[in-house]
């Protein structure tokens, strides 16, 4: 009997511990993403998992039967295509707002678990292992502990533009206070766009342990604000845990 149908021989066995493992490891990344609620959670982590364990799988296994003098197996030909296809997927989660990008830690988290999926079907478990552990360690622990490091960069000013009216800016001071930072209004200005909206630009200065970065997301989700930079109006890219890339 060969390997494709010998399920509970040998051969089935070891198939059906990698498959296992491959569903625990990538259980415990797709927590993770659950956890922070992330675009891409559980569900799909397993799923990206277990599928290319599979795919690994079936390139190391499914062939045997076919095999004869005259033919050759290359398993190396379905994990090339797995690592193109995964970026498709990866890039589906990623969002490019007007002045920044969120999704990078997902896009990536999605590629570290496709070659824990990958090492599972290939019999790599060790591999897997340490590489689920790192991949927690750097998300629960790293990434924490680079956000208490003290932003050394000179530059303090964000230039924000919103809407005039509704109480915009007292929303923008109450969440850059409730954030940790101080802050003063260095210069404003009104202007009225093509369109007729009254608009209003502020160059403010937050001071604070917290990294500057971390602001610009927290004050891109108010409604009425049109825009957040740095002083020299610069696009700035943070992943959705407020990381910047």
């Amino acid at each position: 009997m060969n390997s494709q149908v010998d399920f509970f021989g040998s051969t089935g066995l070891i198939q059906a511990e990698l498959l296992l493992a491959s569903f625990v490891l990538c259980s415990l990344i797709g927590f993770e993403r659950q956890f922070r609620q992330k675009s891409a959670g559980y569900r799909t982590h397993v799923l990206v998992g277990i599928g290319t364990c599979a795919f690994t799988l079936v390139s190391a296994y499914g062939f045997a039967g076919v095999l004869e003098n005259d033919v050759r197996l290359d398993p190396s030909r379905i994990a090339a295509q797995i690592v193109s296809g995964i970026g498709f997927l990866g890039a589906g989660v990623i969002f490019k707002g007007r002045n920044m990008v969120r999704g990078l830690t997902t896009a990536a988290t999605i590629w570290v678990t496709a070659a824990v999926g990958m090492a599972c079907g290939a019999g790599m478990v060790t591999l897997a292992i340490m590489l689920t552990i790192l991949h927690l360690l750097t998300l629960f622990v790293i990434a924490p502990l680079i956000r208490r490091i003290p932003d050394n960069d000179h530059r303090k000013l964000l230039r924000i533009t919103y809407r005039d009216g509704g109480g915009i800016l007292r929303d923008i001071l109450a969440v850059a206070s409730t954030m940790g930072f101080a802050n003063t209004i260095v210069d404003s200005r009104r202007f009225e766009t093509d369109e007729g909206v009254h608009m209003v630009q502020i160059d403010g200065k937050f001071e604070g342990k917290p990294p500057l970065h971390m602001l610009i997301p927290q004050l891109m989700e108010l409604k009425g604000v049109d825009k957040v930079s740095m002083r020299e109006d610069r696009v700035h890219s943070v992943d959705e845990d407020g990381d910047s890339v």
